[in-house]
């Protein structure tokens, strides 16, 4: 199985609940009683629809008929839809390292078509150096063993092929000059690091800008965020926003304007790509 394929799986999922939603809707069912006839509870009903748990097919077919679709061909094509959910991603065999609510990111990760970020604190895990991302985890997990930090980092570069595959995202990243700055390893890692962003921002689908400290305050106060924009019409836009245990995903239309419209001044008011280049190339030298 590709990449591709298992994190289609989750937007398949998450299509799924978003249809069995509108036809929960437009009969005018609540999710109690839903619930009630999979033998189920109403929350159960909320994550089915949310795309946030996996399908049993008989939990479907007792949907669908208490729905009213009662068409064969309808019926069949939910249900594959179902079948194609199901399929167990990649990351999957890094369960022993990965938390519950983070499967579900790298899963749209990887079927994303654009992918905007902005970030504060480190390098973006996708731009991370193999030496850069143990020391970040070490930094972050003090107490980790050396097989787990291995193990973190191992997903951190598994979640890297995403952008060099042959339909990968176009991914661009606004990175504060602070997130630069702040060492994580030695100064080797550092200029490796650097000198990787450098390199990488040469790529076709990669856009990278620093936000420079002497511009003075500016449109990312409230944090970092992660921006997802997928090529199925069904799927609306997203804003992931990670916690320290949990993460929020947004895709009120209102509220996803206005992160967009963050990362729109954002992006406008950073030195330009190749300007970026020469400000990477200036903090190398420095170190």
């Amino acid at each position: 199985m590709t990449a591709g394929e298992s994190s289609g799986s989750v937007v398949r999922r998450i299509l799924l609940g978003s249809q069995l939603r509108r036809l929960r809707e437009s009969r005018g069912i609540t999710r109690e009683a839903a619930g009630y006839s999979i033998r189920a509870s109403e929350s159960k009903i909320s994550r089915m629809e949310l795309g946030r748990v996996s399908f049993k097919a008989r939990d479907v077919e007792d949907l669908l008929t208490l729905y009213g679709v009662t068409d064969g061909a309808e019926r069949e094509s939910l249900l594959a839809l179902a079948r194609e959910a199901n399929l167990a991603g990649w990351w999957h065999s890094f369960g022993d390292v990965l938390p519950g609510w983070f499967q579900t990111y790298v899963g749209l990760e990887g079927a994303a078509s654009l992918i905007r970020v902005y970030e504060v604190q480190f390098v973006h895990g996708l731009l991370q150096t193999e030496a850069y991302a143990h020391a970040v985890v070490r930094r972050g997990i003090p107490h980790a063993t050396t097989a787990e930090v291995d193990r973190r980092v191992a997903l951190r570069l598994e979640r890297q092929k995403v952008l060099v595959s042959e339909r990968g995202p176009h991914f661009h990243a606004v990175l504060d000059e602070a997130a630069l700055r702040r060492p994580y390893g030695d100064k080797d890692v550092m200029r490796g690091q650097l000198q990787h962003l450098i390199d990488i921002s040469e790529r076709h689908n990669v856009t990278l800008q620093v936000m420079p400290f002497n511009f003075g305050g500016h449109a990312g106060e409230s944090g970092a965020f992660t921006l997802l924009r997928f090529p199925e019409s069904d799927l609306s836009d997203l804003v992931y926003l990670e916690q320290l245990t949990s993460a929020l995903y947004l895709d009120k239309r209102e509220e996803v304007e206005q992160y967009e419209r963050v990362m729109d001044r954002l992006q406008e008011d950073c030195p330009s790509p190749s300007a970026t280049r020469d400000v990477l190339r200036g903090l190398l030298q420095l170190i």
